[in-house]
């Protein structure tokens, strides 16, 4: 009997790594998808100055609204600027390259929470968690001070953006109205 033209409805053993490599595709796609669009964070009309008597207070709304909307976009954003200020310390981007992984799998890619030990870790935790381990790592390759500049560059874009980016036309669910403080749960569990 032969099988010419028949569809394996199982896969085979060497398969496995086939497998692996389209589940990885595909979870790249669904994962850089659950970003916001770049065309909707930098939409031109939604730019401009905070207004009114409490200039400041609007400022800081803005930011606190605008960091939990865009929270993945800001993370890609900081991650080049850093990429690129490592160029010249090969070193320090091969370290950079291997956190990378790391945030991918982490945080950029994964389709269920993170469970360590039977708890469920909040995506706010594994954003800072794995910012802190990524700034460890990179000033253990000796490139402190290229490093602490690109963060100092990323911190004011993303906070100038954040400040300057009206939020009247963004639409927030109310799990994600609730993400929005991005350190709201860090305050509260250590009170």
């Amino acid at each position: 009997m032969t099988t010419y033209g028949t569809i394996p409805t199982s896969s085979a053993p060497g398969g496995s790594n086939l497998d692996y490599m389209a589940r990885a595709k595909q979870q790249i796609k669904s994962g850089l998808g659950m970003r916001r669009p770049w065309r909707e964070m930098f939409n031109l009309r939604s730019i401009a100055l905070p207004s009114g008597p409490s200039r400041f207070k609007d400022a800081l709304a803005r930011i606190k609204t605008n960091l939990g909307y865009f929270r993945m976009n800001y993370a890609i954003i900081v991650l080049l600027i850093v990429f690129l200020s490592l160029l010249w310390h090969p070193i320090s981007l091969i370290v950079f390259i291997v956190m990378i992984a790391v945030w991918l799998f982490l945080y950029f890619l994964r389709d269920e929470p993170l469970v360590v030990f039977r708890r469920t870790i909040d995506d706010r935790w594994v954003l800072i968690v794995l910012s802190v381990l990524t700034i460890v790592f990179l000033l253990l390759t000796r490139a402190t001070a290229n490093i602490l500049v690109a963060l100092a560059i990323g911190v004011v874009v993303v906070v100038i953006h954040a400040a300057f980016r009206r939020t009247d036309d963004l639409f927030l669910d109310e799990e994600a109205a609730g993400k929005a403080d991005l350190f709201a749960g860090v305050a509260s569990s250590s009170s």
